[in-house]
C-alpha cells in the first residue's frame, strides 16, 4: 500500500501529471504541494483540522492576502481529494469541514480556521434549519406539492431564504403577512432582487390561501418591473464575421495537456449557434443523441420537461461528424451513454462548458468588458433566432407563419417566449421594410384596380 507523505514526492508528481500541470507552471504548483507535504510530514499527528489550521497560519505569516491563502487551500484540497480517491489517506480535512458545517465555500472555511476562535467561526457557517419558521410547514408543503405535480422545482432555495428570513425576524409570528412581505422585499439590495422577493411572497401567499388562511396577496409593482426591464442586459447579436471569428479561435485553442479541447470547443460553438441550444443542453448531449444518418440531434428532458429532435444543416452536422471521428481516434469513450463533449476524465459539466465558451469569446476579442458586460454565451441563442428570421425574409417567407415552428425548435412553451428573442437589428429591420414595400405595392395596385 502506498503511503503519504512520501520522501521522493512520487505521488505529488503523479498528481501534477494526471491533471495536466506537469509542464505548465510546474514550479508554482509543485511549490505549493511540496510546502504542504513537508509541513504535514513534520507533524507528529494524523492529517486533521489542527494540522490544516497550523499550515494556514504558517502561510499567513508569509502573506496576509486572503486570496493567496484561499488559492493555496483550494489546490491542496484538490490534491488531498485525489489521495482519498486512491485510499492513500483516510480523509481530506477541508472536505470534511465543508460537509460537517454544510458550507460549500473553501474561502469561508479558510477564513474561519484563521479566526482567533475557530470553533465559533466554523459553527457560524452552519446554515439555519430549513423550514423552521412559523410558516415553514406551509412553505415546505408548497414545494412538495409542486414536485408531486411533476415539476422539478430546483429553485426551492428561493423559498428557503424567505423561510430563514422569517425565522430570524423577531416576533414574525405576531406580525401580519403583509408587513413581513414588505420587509422581505425591502431587504433586497437591487431592483431585480426586490422583484424576485416580491414574486416569492406572492407564491407563498397563494399557498397560505390554499391552507385556509385569509391572507392578501401582495400587489405587483409595475414601476419596479419597469425599472428592472430598463436595467436588464440587452442581448448582443453576433455578426456572421464574429461567429466565424469564434469558430476560428476555438479551432486554435489547443492544449498539450488536453488534446481534445480545441475540437470540443469548436463543436460546442457550432452546435450552440446552429441549433440555438441552451448551455445546459450543450453539456447534456450524449453520443446516442446524435444521428448522423438523419442529420439530427435529440435534446432530452430539458427546461419545461421538453424533449425535441432537431434537424441540423449539412455544414453543422459535418462539424459534429468530424468531431466524433476525432474524439474516437483520441480514445474517448464510445458508450452511447457517454457525454458527447468530453475530456480525458469524462464529460464536461455545465459550469465548465460555460467557462470554456466565455474564454473563447474573450480570446476572440468579441467581449473586452469585465463583469457582466458585453456579449454572453446565451446571446448565441438570440443570434440564432435573429439570423433565422433574417434568412426567412431574404427567402421571401413570412416569418409570422413560422413562429410556432421556431418556438418548438427552441423548446419554448409557446411563441410568447420566442418573441423575447426577437431583438431588432438594422439588417432585420431593412428586410422587414423591404417586405412591407412589396406588400404595400400589391395593395395599392388592388385599390387602383377597384377605383
Amino acid at each position: 500500500m502506498r503511503h503519504w507523505p512520501d520522501k521522493d514526492e512520487a505521488l505529488l508528481s503523479e498528481f501534477l501529471d494526471q491533471i495536466g500541470y506537469a509542464t505548465k507552471n510546474t514550479g508554482a504548483y509543485r511549490f505549493i504541494l511540496r510546502h504542504f507535504q513537508r509541513f504535514a510530514g513534520k507533524r507528529k499527528r494524523p492529517l486533521d483540522e489542527r494540522t490544516l489550521r497550523s499550515w494556514l497560519k504558517s502561510c499567513a505569516a508569509e502573506s496576509k492576502s486572503l486570496s493567496y491563502l484561499v488559492d493555496r487551500a483550494r489546490f491542496v484540497k484538490r490534491f488531498l481529494d485525489w489521495l482519498v480517491e486512491r485510499d492513500i489517506v483516510k480523509s481530506n480535512p477541508i472536505t470534511a469541514l465543508r460537509e460537517r458545517y454544510e458550507c460549500q465555500s473553501t474561502k469561508a472555511i479558510v477564513r474561519a480556521l484563521l479566526d482567533p476562535q475557530p470553533a465559533n467561526a466554523l459553527e457560524a457557517l452552519r446554515p439555519a434549519p430549513i423550514y423552521a419558521s412559523h410558516l415553514g410547514p406551509i412553505i415546505r408543503g408548497h414545494v412538495e406539492r409542486m414536485r408531486t405535480l411533476g415539476y422539478r422545482y430546483r429553485h426551492a432555495d428561493w423559498f428557503i431564504r424567505f423561510d430563514r428570513f422569517l425565522g430570524q425576524r423577531p416576533g414574525a409570528e405576531n406580525e401580519p403577512y403583509a408587513v413581513l412581505a414588505r420587509e422581505y422585499v425591502a431587504a433586497a439590495a437591487s431592483p431585480a432582487g426586490k422583484l424576485h422577493h416580491l414574486r416569492v411572497t406572492r407564491v407563498v401567499a397563494k399557498a397560505l390561501q390554499r391552507s385556509g388562511l385569509a391572507v392578501a396577496e401582495p400587489a405587483t409593482d409595475r414601476l419596479l418591473m419597469q425599472e428592472v426591464a430598463r436595467k436588464r442586459i440587452r442581448p448582443y447579436i453576433y455578426s456572421v464575421a464574429e461567429i466565424e471569428k469564434l469558430l476560428e479561435t476555438a479551432r486554435c485553442h489547443d492544449s498539450s495537456a488536453a488534446p481534445l479541447r480545441a475540437a470540443t470547443v469548436h463543436c460546442m460553438i457550432a452546435v450552440a449557434y446552429c441549433a440555438g441550444l441552451r448551455l445546459s443542453e450543450i453539456a447534456g448531449l450524449r453520443l446516442k443523441d446524435v444521428d448522423l444518418r438523419e442529420k439530427t440531434i435529440d435534446v432530452c428532458e430539458t427546461k419545461f420537461f421538453k424533449s425535441r429532435c432537431l434537424p441540423l444543416s449539412a455544414s453543422a452536422i459535418g462539424v459534429v461528424r468530424d468531431y466524433m471521428i476525432f474524439r474516437a481516434d483520441a480514445g474517448a469513450a464510445t458508450d452511447p451513454e457517454a457525454a458527447l463533449f468530453c475530456h480525458s476524465r469524462g464529460g464536461y459539466g455545465r459550469v465548465r462548458v460555460g467557462q470554456l465558451l466565455r474564454t473563447i469569446i474573450r480570446v476572440a476579442g468579441v467581449n473586452t468588458h469585465t463583469g457582466r458586460g458585453g456579449p454572453r454565451i446565451h446571446d448565441l441563442r438570440h443570434t440564432f433566432v435573429v439570423h433565422r428570421m433574417t434568412q426567412w425574409y431574404q427567402q421571401g417567407i413570412n416569418p409570422q407563419t413560422r413562429l410556432a415552428h421556431l418556438a418548438t425548435y427552441l423548446g419554448h412553451r409557446d411563441i410568447h417566449s420566442t418573441l423575447v428573442y426577437l431583438t431588432i437589428t438594422q439588417e432585420l429591420l431593412q428586410q422587414a421594410n423591404q417586405r412591407f414595400r412589396v406588400a404595400e405595392a400589391d395593395v395599392l395596385q388592388v385599390i387602383k384596380g377597384k377605383i
